[in-house]
C-alpha cells in the first residue's frame, strides 16, 4: 500500500508533476492519460471539484461508492480520504480525461460574498451526489486545454476571472450542485461519533476534524472532552495503535503499510510510539 496521495499537495510534485494552473487558493489539475485500471487513496486538502470528461472514476467516499462517468462531475469536502479507480475509455484508445478543481475556503466564500446571485439558507445537509455537467461547463472544461500547455504564461488575473466564471456556471446550471458548495462554506452540524470514527485512521488534523463537524476547534475539543472524557489527541492516537496492533496479530502487512493504513504518516515515528504504549517495537510485536 502507498501513502494517501494528498491533493493538490502531492500532484504537482514529484514522482506525478500533473499539469497543473496554480492561483493563490486554487489548483486546477488536468489528467489526459491513456490507462488500465488505477486505483489509490487520495486526502484531500482542500475542497475538490472533480469532471470527468472521459472514461470513469468510482470513488469511495466513507460508506458511499460513486461512479462518475463522462461529461460528469462530483463534489467532495476536504479533509476526507476518497478512494479512487480510474477507468479509461475502450471505446476510445483507453484515454482517462479529468480535470480537478482544488477550492479553498477563501475563494468560495470571496465567490458568495461578491457573486450577484441568490443564496439560499442552509436549513439541511445536502448529500453528495453525482451530477451531470451542463453543456455551459463542458465548454467551459474545453475552454481550459489551451492554457494547460503553457502554465507559466497564465495571468494570474485571468485565471481568477475563469475561476470565477466556473462557480457562476456551476451555481448557474446546478442548483444541487451549488448547494453542495454553500454546505462546505457553512458545514451543518454533525454527530463527532459518526465523524472521529469515520475520519481517526486518515492523516487529519484536529482542526479538520472540527471543520467536518460544523464546529469551531474550540467547540469540538469541549464537546469531544465530553463525550470520551479525553482530549482529541489522545483519543485518536490510541485508537491508531489500537488499530495497528489487531492489524499486526491478524494480517500479514508489511509494518510500513500498516503504518499508512492507520493514519501515520512517518515510520520511525509509527515505531517509537508504538513501542511507547505497548512495551515493544511493531515487529517484536507481531513475531
Amino acid at each position: 500500500m502507498n501513502k494517501y496521495i494528498k491533493i493538490p499537495t502531492n500532484l504537482v510534485s514529484a514522482p506525478f508533476h500533473q499539469t497543473s494552473l496554480e492561483l493563490n487558493g486554487c489548483s486546477i489539475i488536468e489528467s489526459c492519460i491513456h490507462c488500465m485500471p488505477t486505483s489509490g487513496t487520495m486526502f484531500l486538502e482542500d475542497h475538490l471539484l472533480l469532471f470527468v470528461l472521459e472514461g470513469s472514476n468510482t470513488l469511495t467516499y466513507g460508506k458511499q461508492i460513486f461512479t462518475v462517468g463522462k461529461n460528469e462531475m462530483i463534489l467532495l469536502k476536504k479533509a476526507t480520504a476518497v478512494k479512487y479507480e480510474k477507468q479509461g475509455n475502450p471505446a476510445n484508445d483507453n484515454i482517462y480525461d479529468n480535470q480537478m478543481f482544488c477550492l479553498c475556503d477563501e475563494l468560495v466564500k470571496e465567490f458568495l460574498t461578491t457573486a450577484d446571485i441568490n443564496i439560499p439558507r442552509m436549513q439541511e445537509e445536502i448529500t453528495t451526489t453525482v451530477n451531470p455537467m451542463s453543456d455551459r461547463l463542458i465548454a467551459f472544461a474545453h475552454s481550459l486545454k489551451p492554457y494547460f500547455n503553457d502554465p507559466s504564461t497564465v495571468n494570474p488575473g485571468l485565471l481568477r476571472l475563469k475561476i470565477m466564471e466556473l462557480l457562476y456556471d456551476v451555481a448557474e446550471c446546478s442548483r444541487n450542485m451549488f448547494q453542495q458548495i454553500l454546505q462546505i462554506r457553512q458545514p451543518v452540524r454533525t454527530d463527532i461519533r459518526q465523524i472521529v470514527e469515520q475520519h481517526y485512521a486518515t492523516p487529519v488534523t484536529l482542526s479538520e476534524l472540527a471543520y467536518l463537524t460544523g464546529r469551531s476547534l474550540s467547540s469540538f475539543k469541549r464537546d469531544f472532552k465530553q463525550i470520551y472524557n479525553m482530549a482529541p489527541a489522545q483519543w485518536i492516537r490510541e485508537r491508531r495503535l489500537e488499530k495497528a496492533k489487531e492489524m499486526l496479530l491478524s494480517t500479514h502487512m508489511p509494518v510500513s503499510d500498516i503504518c499508512y493504513t492507520t493514519g501515520f504518516e512517518n515510520i520511525s515515528h509509527f515505531s517509537r510510539i508504538f513501542k511507547d504504549y505497548y512495551g515493544q517495537s511493531p515487529t517484536d510485536y507481531r513475531n
